[in-house]
């Protein structure tokens, strides 16, 4: 059962943000009613919004580097057979 264990993780990880995203809100709107105005979840919700959009920033720009390294390792690589010769 442990060799699937990474194939069952792989559609979950995407699927579990919306998953819980869409908890939290019925949830807060289930639980508290009206304690929260709507105009303030909608900040709430544009605030989470610009972070997100600042994680992904974050997100691209370290697989950026992370792939400039790699093609680095691999120049490097090819390198070092040369001079092996």
């Amino acid at each position: 059962s442990t060799a699937n264990a990474p194939e069952d993780d792989a559609p979950n990880r995407y699927s579990r943000p919306e998953r819980t995203a869409y908890g939290r809100y019925s949830r807060d709107a289930n639980s508290s009613g009206s304690s929260l105005p709507s105009n303030s979840l909608e900040k709430r919700i544009e605030e989470l919004e610009r972070e997100l959009a600042k994680e992904r920033q974050e997100n691209a720009r370290l697989m950026k580097m992370a792939q400039d390294k790699e093609e680095l390792i691999g120049k490097l690589k090819e390198e070092i057979d040369l001079l092996n010769r």
